[in-house]
């Protein structure tokens, strides 16, 4: 296979160019030989502590299906004090609107 040569200035204007930028200019065009390969070889993962035990149940270790939807505070409240007559608490004064 031979070296793709790449499209750039003359080898003057480059030292030029890489003179004023203060160091070597990188260039953002991509050729063949700077691109990897479309065929990657399947990766070598080590094991895990998941694959040291048999009859490892994962899934209830899964912290995504711990979550729960938000619990709302004030039928949690109703439920505990079933009996009770508490007013439930409010975010401050209210406008009766059924009260003329």
């Amino acid at each position: 296979m031979s070296k793709v040569v790449r499209r750039d200035i003359g080898p003057l204007l480059q030292e030029l160019r890489n003179f004023l930028l203060g160091r070597k200019h990188t260039n953002a065009l991509r050729f063949e030989d700077g691109i990897a390969a479309r065929t990657q070889p399947p990766p070598n993962l080590p094991d895990g502590p998941a694959h040291k035990l048999a009859a490892n149940h994962y899934v209830l270790r899964d912290a995504r299906r711990e979550v729960a939807p938000p619990v709302d505070v004030t039928t949690q409240k109703l439920l505990t004090e079933k009996g009770s007559s508490t007013k439930l608490p409010t975010p401050g004064k209210s406008y009766g609107w059924d009260k003329h």
